[in-house]
């Protein structure tokens, strides 16, 4: 179990994250794609994914092994939120200036459990032909991996995410941490996270960041070095992936219980779309869209976020939820 302390301090210093960190979805996803759990949330994914990953993405796995510790070198904490490419390309250089006593300190750490590969210890050593590598290797694994579903991911995350800035706002902090389970307990002045190892972490004063993440998986994970900017990363719901069994195309299955237009807006939506980009994908016009997107936002289908002066619709849990049924030839 970790337990997180928390003084009234932290408390007022707790922040739910903007949405996905390109880092965590990336070293995350490492662990998980090596796995065989979690088959009905990541084996669609799984199954399209290991083909077409080339020799640079392969590398990751060599610093990221399926089940226990992972380098916290790789996850910085981010500066200002830049979503989209712009955010990977600066997290990828956070990553490769990591300073070289802080790669040995964390690939040591790393070697105590498993034997390296031989340009890991290059990278442990700080040699530009290693960092220049493990660079090329997150770019390539991000292109080839997340890239195509990073919409989805993004959704799905910043969904989470203002459900649970909600919660800040309405009831407070403390209401906020004893919603996050299943597998985390408010108990004051701890957060108890099922976690595989005892660990305590005491905040003193420097609060916690929230960061929901589709690819974490089973459990929350921390960072190893508690002196670091303290963060706690937990899985969002997992329903990206397709799922066995019957399926049925939901914008006509849905067509019937709420009209044609307004379920292909909520199935669009699934894929974040502005206002501008629905009409012009459903050849309707945009005061239609808006109409549309207000009915299924009373609703709690859909959510529309503010992002770089526009207006983002997504679809939320419960929208995704009646899609999948719909998809299944059930709403039940």
């Amino acid at each position: 179990m970790l337990r997180i302390i928390f003084t009234a301090e932290d408390l007022r210093r707790l922040r739910v994250a903007p949405g996905p960190d390109h880092m965590w979805e990336v070293t995350n996803s490492v662990q998980t794609l090596q796995r065989r759990d979690g088959t009905a949330a990541f084996g669609a994914w799984r199954q399209a994914v290991r083909p077409r990953l080339s020799a640079d993405s392969r590398i990751l796995a060599d610093l990221l092994p399926p089940y226990g510790y992972s380098p916290d070198f790789l996850t910085p904490a981010p500066g200002t939120p830049t979503p989209g490419v712009g955010g990977l390309a600066t997290a990828v250089r956070a990553v490769t200036g990591t300073p070289a006593h802080r790669l040995d300190t964390d690939l040591t750490r790393l070697a105590a459990g498993r034997r390296l590969s031989g340009w890991v210890g290059r990278l442990a050593q700080g040699q530009h032909s290693a960092t220049d590598a493990l660079g090329r290797a997150i770019h390539a694994f991000h292109t080839e991996a997340l890239a195509p579903y990073w919409p989805r991911i993004r959704a799905h995350v910043e969904a989470d995410c203002l459900l649970r800035r909600h919660t800040a706002r309405e009831a407070g902090p403390e209401a906020l941490l004893a919603g996050l389970g299943p597998r985390m307990r408010w108990v004051p002045p701890a957060l108890e996270v099922a976690y595989p190892v005892s660990q305590t972490l005491q905040l003193r004063g420097r609060g916690l960041t929230l960061q929901p993440s589709y690819f974490c998986w089973p459990a929350p994970v921390s960072l190893y070095d508690h002196t670091l900017a303290p963060v706690l990363v937990y899985p969002v719901p997992h329903d990206l992936w397709a799922r066995p069994g019957a399926r049925h195309d939901p914008v006509q299955a849905l067509g019937a219980l709420m009209g044609p237009v307004r379920a292909a807006v909520l199935v669009a939506a699934c894929t974040a779309r502005s206002t501008g980009e629905l009409a012009g994908s459903l050849a309707v016009s945009t005061s239609s869209v808006s109409q549309h997107t207000a009915k299924l936002r009373h609703a709690g289908l859909l959510i529309t976020v503010r992002q770089a002066g526009r207006a983002l619709h997504i679809t939320t849990a419960l929208g995704h939820a009646l899609i999948r049924g719909a998809q299944g030839g059930s709403l039940q």
